[in-house]
């Protein structure tokens, strides 16, 4: 029969794994509540010096493995992707979880107080950093896009990318557990790590404010729209045809409405060459206009393709998809260049998965953009998360974002982040119209691109030094 005190451990073994769980599973996903995302570390942070190391890792493993499970009708259900590759996107965050929470269990036990309290933060930067390196997705996964609500707090991204988001939401929660520590723990170090965090805090959160006062320069009118059927239909055969004149009376709707840009979904339409009605809808209205093409240039030069239609009488400009989804579009060749339009505002192009990934908009704010527009298709269920992670991009590299999703979102977002018109095309078709703001804006972000993460892993390095070093006898 187990005694008293392991009764006790376990009970609040059971009750912080459990409360961790609850809070990764409602603060993460596709469309978390952004405030419990600070929270949901809280339990597993406390419990660690309590109990045995591998108690604790198994603490950490479960909770987040369980709050992951938010996800699984999304990526099988909706997906469809193998057991195998499902197991590791839930369990290897997971596991970098359990990793963080050792480290910081480590150091505790060393009474470093401080330097546990940025353990969890600089081990889950340097993870997410490392795997958008070499994931295919990007940096989808991240728990800084729960943020997105939060729009004084996603502001740190244009000095540290959302790598400085990450931090915070891990800094937070260990400074507080720590502060529970008891008193063999000397109440300095708890307290400095408390001040530090706090500072840190108060710090983003006055930087975030302030930026989001600042003026915009000018603004201009843009319409999107989703049709939802049918999907890619050949322009020359009469489903084609039929959605192509769909399209031609949506857009002069919102031309109606004053709209001088219109955007509709990626891939919208496959074709081998240009698309007239288009182009003469674009110099009738006067307006100009991105069309998501299925380019069928040839039997090796197939490319997911905008299309962009200008308002004068020249030939439309073309981007090409640089990020392609593995497996389902092996059969398009990846674009190399990246494209802005002629003209003012200063406007660049690309193509839903490009905005995953930070290549994308450190290239064009090198390039000056004002405005990215974003043909995109989602997955139904992500429209929200999905266009959220393109809206970072803008906050981080300073360009307001145009994008217009099927099964998706149709969102019209600055260069802080703020949405300023949505309709979900997630179940039916959609439009909108509304006055984007434009600024000339160039974040710290954009000019020193990963220096925080880089510093992130030299960080951790730094406190992995300090956890093999023996304990403070004072």
């Amino acid at each position: 029969m187990a005694s008293g005190p392991e009764r006790r451990r376990s009970t609040a073994w059971l009750a912080a794994t459990a409360l961790a769980a609850g809070g990764w599973w409602f603060g993460s996903g596709l469309h978390p509540q952004w405030w419990l995302t600070w929270l949901a570390p809280l339990p597993v942070l406390w419990l660690a010096p309590r109990v045995r190391h591998r108690w604790a890792a198994g603490a950490a493993f479960v909770a987040y493995a369980a709050g992951g499970g938010n996800q699984w009708h999304y990526l099988h259900g909706v997906i469809g992707l193998p057991m195998t590759t499902i197991a590791a996107a839930i369990g290897l965050p997971a596991l970098a979880f359990a990793l963080a929470v050792l480290l910081y269990r480590r150091l505790l036990s060393r009474r470093r107080a401080l330097a546990a309290s940025m353990a969890p933060a600089a081990t889950w930067v340097a993870v997410e950093y490392v795997n958008n390196l070499l994931s295919p997705h990007g940096t989808f996964g991240s728990i800084a896009y729960s943020q997105m609500d939060a729009l004084p707090v996603i502001q740190v991204a244009a000095v540290t990318g959302l790598w400085g988001v990450s931090f915070l939401l891990l800094l937070l929660p260990a400074a507080l557990a720590v502060q529970a520590l008891p008193p063999a723990v000397p109440a300095r170090g708890r307290m400095a790590a408390l001040a530090t965090a706090l500072v840190l805090l108060a710090a983003a959160l006055g930087y975030g404010a302030l930026r989001l006062r600042a003026p915009a320069a000018a603004s201009v009118r843009i319409g999107l729209v989703s049709i939802e059927k049918p999907i890619r239909p050949a322009l020359q055969g009469a489903a084609g045809q039929a959605l192509e004149a769909r399209y031609v009376q949506a857009i002069g709707r919102l031309a109606q409405q004053g709209a001088r840009i219109a955007v509709i979904p990626e891939t919208s339409f496959a074709t081998a060459d240009t698309v007239p009605a288009f182009a003469q809808l674009a110099r009738q209205r006067g307006l100009v206009l991105d069309a998501g093409i299925d380019f069928k240039g040839g039997p090796q030069a197939e490319h997911n393709r905008s299309m962009v239609f200008p308002p004068g009488a020249g030939a439309p400009a073309s981007y090409d998809k640089h990020h392609l989804i593995p497996g389902f579009e092996r059969q398009y060749t990846p674009g190399r260049r990246y494209r802005m339009l002629d003209g003012t505002p200063r406007i660049g192009l690309a193509i839903c998965k490009d905005m995953d990934f930070h290549d994308i908009g450190q290239a064009y704010a090198a390039r000056g953009a004002q405005l990215l527009l974003v043909p995109a298709w989602d997955f139904g269920v992500d429209g929200w998360l999905h266009a959220r992670m393109a809206i970072m991009r803008g906050v981080e590299s300073g360009f307001a974002v145009a994008r217009a999703a099927r099964s998706g979102r149709l969102t019209l977002s600055d260069d802080r982040g703020r949405v300023l018109a949505e309709a979900s095309s997630e179940r039916h078709g959609a439009e909108l119209v509304g006055d984007l703001p434009l600024r000339d804006t160039r974040t710290l972000y954009a000019r020193c691109g990963d220096a925080f993460a880089w510093l992130d892993l030299a960080g951790l390095a730094a406190l992995l030094l300090l956890a093999m070093r023996p304990a403070r006898r004072d």
